[in-house]
């Protein structure tokens, strides 16, 4: 049998009780008493005679490589190439999941290729890719094998990312530290009835990790996926932005288009203007670096150097080229930019 079955490989961040429960403490769900037979929220860890299990260790569903600029990520390596890795299952819910199909897999059904930590840190190499991103799923649920991978990277000079939607615990982000480099942490909302009512979770963990992650020194960029009617009214935003610039005016904020998707299809596609409207709100908040995502016509893609204004990498789609750097420094000016080359 391969080591790397998902039936027996044990997980991290979890305590025995002597009633033969498991208490879980990897994310923000914190489940409690999860009985022998019994799986977590997230469906893919289970406690299997006293021990809690991760079902999905190695499990591949997804596996690309990438431009970084599609996790999004533009303040980290840009240009650059990222072999792209995902398990089945989520710890949350969205009812407008854009990759429900792998991330909302429950029972048994959990499908995917077996590969190894060295397997797939072999194929980065291959691939020519600098870095790896766990994600399209949430990648906490498989945190042992991202964890184990990146650590296996890291020796091999290749770089890690997280796209998550940060509902990682405390312990789970000091185990990150370190060991992941960036991240992209999905803010859905700015309110926890949104959270409680489509994600089945709320916002304060949320937040608690975006200022954890960067306080440990890792690369934070966030997005918000704005939905009409939902999350866009301009006082959430306005608090939303507010908070970003507090933890630093130099974190990215890539507010994308929504389009109906999943259990979620009565909702109606965003307008350009609602967009543009949040990139307003957001440089009103003091925010230096936003973005617009899944726009057609191109605004709000290239970085320019907060210092002066030059334009120092040049975007179309997902394609990228740095045209005004030299390292971090802007060209023009000599500024230093929040950007990891």
């Amino acid at each position: 049998m391969s080591p790397f079955s998902v039936a027996d490989h044990e997980a991290m961040l979890y305590e025995k009780a002597d009633d033969g429960t498991c208490d879980c403490f990897l994310c923000a769900h914190r489940c409690k008493g999860i009985k022998p037979g019994k799986r977590g929220f997230c469906r893919v860890r289970e406690n299997r005679d006293g021990t809690l299990v991760s079902l999905v260790y190695g499990k591949i569903i997804a596996a690309n490589a990438d431009p970084i600029e599609k996790k999004p990520l533009y303040h980290f390596m840009p240009g650059t190439v990222s072999l792209s890795i995902a398990t089945p299952g989520c710890n949350f819910r969205c009812d407008f999941c854009q990759n429900w199909q792998i991330s909302q897999t429950t029972g048994d059904e959990l499908a995917g290729d077996v590969m190894s930590p060295e397997a797939v840190v072999d194929a980065a190499e291959r691939h020519n890719c600098p870095s790896i991103s766990y994600t399209y799923t949430e990648p906490t649920i498989f945190f042992e094998f991202a964890h184990d991978c990146a650590k296996l990277a890291q020796a091999r000079g290749i770089r890690n990312c997280f796209v998550t939607n940060g509902y990682q615990s405390p312990e789970t982000v000091d185990r990150m530290a370190g060991v992941i480099d960036a991240a992209n942490v999905d803010l859905k909302a700015f309110t926890d009835i949104f959270y409680r009512e489509r994600c089945k979770a709320r916002l304060q963990p949320v937040l608690d990790t975006i200022r954890r992650m960067h306080a440990a020194g890792i690369l934070v960029e966030t997005t918000t996926l704005l939905i009409p009617g939902y999350n866009d009214d301009p006082d959430e935003l306005r608090r939303l932005t507010e908070f970003l610039a507090g933890v630093s005016p130099d974190m990215p904020w890539h507010v994308s288009r929504y389009h109906p998707d999943f259990k979620f299809d009565r909702a109606r596609a965003t307008p350009a203007e609602t967009i543009f409207r949040a990139i307003e709100i957001g440089k009103e908040a003091g925010l230096r670096y936003l973005y617009a995502g899944n726009m057609p016509d191109g605004e709000y893609e290239n970085t320019h150097c907060a210092a002066c204004g030059a334009t120092v990498i040049e975007r179309s789609g997902f394609s990228a080229r740095v045209v005004g750097l030299d390292g971090n420094l802007c060209k023009a000016c000599g500024a230093e930019l929040p950007i990891r080359i």
